[in-house]
């Protein structure tokens, strides 16, 4: 049923692997201007307002810790040696995403984690929580009413859950205490980056630069990065990033690739990929060990004990493997209507195709993941 299952899915593929022409896309859609990027922001906090659902205090320590810390900087001194036994508080991790050019006072959404064992965050409301960046200072302050879509019950050790409820997000749950500066056309000049290095891509985004907007305008620094003349006033830069942004370049055809998951089995191929003359025998082999208990139990009246003994039967069956000819494909659809005479399931296809890299017949690029 699975060969039968992957040859209906090639089959179904076959028309839509006719060839078409290569279409133009946005620079905007596949390259980034250097310096314009996010940055993560992350933070340790306390959620309180829980419903019985929060921290088991003795087995999650640090959120007692945390409390006690900032009870002390609200003023509040706690008596030496005492212990607190608390349900409604969690302790939680906070996430964000600092956009590009934002300013204080702007608002971020942001994501709360439970920490400990909390059962569920929902309800809660988050404390104040600091969010640093990767060099440690402050970026923005979190703070606020968290709304799970989730919800779940338990009693008597069985318990139901639906969706998430140990996370969630607060939209605009973040005040920017800190913008992040940004050098850009500061030094007279821009870097574009391609998401995907390639030689023929970065020099046809070079040509179509300089045919709008003068020779000499941009230059490719390799096969990823293009550097632009930045405009003399600072206040045409967003206009002239916009033109190029907006420029569009046909990317040259990527290089044949097949890329194989190890764990699903799932094969993907690009439509370059061809394959070379072969001969392939496939055929599987499988082992059946099949153990049944015999009792041999003596006669009433003979002094015996009664035995069990294990009778196994083995089985070894090994499929049909005659020599299939794979004739050279021009095209993608060449290739899978090859692989689809061998009737392959997808496992075995892994194998096969890993084999045809070796002896050359494959002209592709092998990747594993």
């Amino acid at each position: 049923m699975p060969t039968k299952r992957f040859l209906l899915c090639l089959s179904l593929v076959l028309p839509l692997l006719t060839a078409e022409p290569v279409q133009a896309d946005r620079l905007k859609d596949i390259a980034s201007i250097q310096g314009v990027r996010d940055n993560p922001l992350i933070g340790y906090g306390l959620m309180v307002g829980l419903d019985g659902s929060g921290d088991q205090t003795m087995q999650t320590p640090f959120t007692t810790q945390s409390l006690n810390n900032m009870l002390v900087q609200l003023g509040i001194t706690l008596p030496t040696g005492s212990s607190m036994q608390l349900k409604n508080v969690a302790a939680v991790m906070v996430t964000a995403v600092l956009p590009s050019f934002v300013r204080p006072g702007q608002t971020i959404d942001i994501t709360v984690s439970s920490m400990g064992n909390a059962k569920s965050l929902r309800g809660g409301t988050l404390l104040m929580t600091p969010l640093k960046g990767a060099d440690g200072q402050v970026y923005a302050l979190a703070q606020g009413n968290m709304v799970i879509g989730g919800a779940g019950a338990s009693s008597g050790g069985s318990q139901t859950k639906i969706n998430q409820i140990s996370s969630g997000r607060i939209p605009a749950g973040a005040i920017v205490e800190r913008s992040v500066a940004s050098s850009l056309g500061g030094d007279g000049t821009l870097m574009l980056e391609l998401n995907t290095s390639d030689f023929g891509t970065a020099s046809q985004a070079v040509e179509a630069i300089n045919r709008d907007f003068g020779a000499d305008t941009a230059r490719a620094l390799d096969g990823r990065v293009i550097q632009i003349k930045a405009p003399d006033r600072p206040e045409a830069l967003v206009g002239f990033l916009s033109r190029i942004q907006d420029l569009e370049v046909t990317p040259t055809q990527a290089m044949a690739k097949v890329v194989i998951n190890a764990r699903t089995g799932s094969v993907v191929m690009n439509q370059n990929v061809r394959i070379n003359d072969c001969v392939v025998a496939h055929g599987s082999l499988s082992v059946t060990i099949n153990s049944e208990p015999v009792i041999s139990q003596p006669n009433p009246l003979a002094a015996g004990s009664t035995v069990v003994a294990q009778v196994a039967e083995i089985q070894i069956d090994q499929g049909s493997g005659s020599l299939q000819t794979l004739r050279s494909g021009a095209s993608l659809a060449d290739v899978v209507k090859g692989l689809n005479s061998l009737g392959a399931n997808p496992q075995d296809l892994v194998s096969i195709l890993q084999a045809m890299k070796v002896v050359g017949a494959l002209r592709a690029e092998l990747e594993i993941i």
